[in-house]
């Protein structure tokens, strides 16, 4: 059973993270900035801890996550403006990363996107500055010691999940539903050798163990 920290836990794929985490006997603990969201986390199987990570210092959030197994930022500014996107998918990443070590924990999961999501649409000023941000974060956590995971899923839907799912080094762009982006999450986490390797996920036709498990490193 591993202890996961979620980061952005109120978030659509890190609910269903909470979730199947719980089902499958494992402790999420899930940071949460609204007190009306800790009850909700709670139901699904999650101990709710309240944090704002905007505001929050490394040695603080380090002091919240620790005794855990792995971290999994999930975070994400949601539209809600540049300098929002700024703080939470670019300064909250690397916020969250000196976190972890701080607090000793070397494994850590994040949840990117997808480096040509909706290349032929057309992008606001807002949207390419979500794809650079985006960018630096993987950037950053590449660059550090902890034993990083980046998940890069296409655009998200709310289908149910399949269970079946495209994961590579590189793949051409697809929609992916967010139960299989989780689910993928809860493999990754139960596969220690799937290590500093950078994903890209779609919706698929193999079995999400067999697809992550073909990634791991023998």
């Amino acid at each position: 059973m591993a202890k996961v920290f979620i980061i952005g836990a109120a978030g659509k794929v890190a609910r269903r993270l909470s979730r199947q985490l719980a089902q499958r006997g494992h402790h999420p603990v899930a940071l949460h900035r609204k007190p009306e969201q800790a009850s909700e986390l709670a139901g699904l199987g999650a101990t709710a801890v309240a944090g704002d990570l905007t505001k929050l210092m490394a040695d603080e959030l380090a002091g919240l996550m620790k005794g855990s197994d792995v971290v999994v930022f999930s975070a994400g500014a949601g539209g809600a403006g540049m300098e929002v996107t700024n703080a939470i998918d670019g300064r909250g990443l690397e916020l969250a990363a000196a976190a972890a070590q701080i607090a000793g924990i070397t494994r850590f999961l994040l949840v990117s996107a997808f480096p040509d999501a909706l290349r032929d649409e057309k992008r606001s000023e807002g949207f390419e500055n979500y794809i650079r941000v985006k960018r630096l974060a993987d950037a950053h956590l590449v660059a550090t010691d902890l034993d990083w995971v980046i998940v890069r899923p296409g655009t998200l839907s709310d289908v149910p999940g399949t269970g079946k799912v495209s994961a590579d080094l590189a793949i051409p762009y697809g929609e992916v539903p967010r139960d299989d982006v989780a689910a993928t999450l809860v493999q990754i986490i139960e596969q220690p050798t799937v290590s500093r390797i950078i994903i890209e996920l779609t919706a698929g036709e193999t079995p999400i163990g067999k697809a992550i498990e073909r990634l791991a490193r023998r």
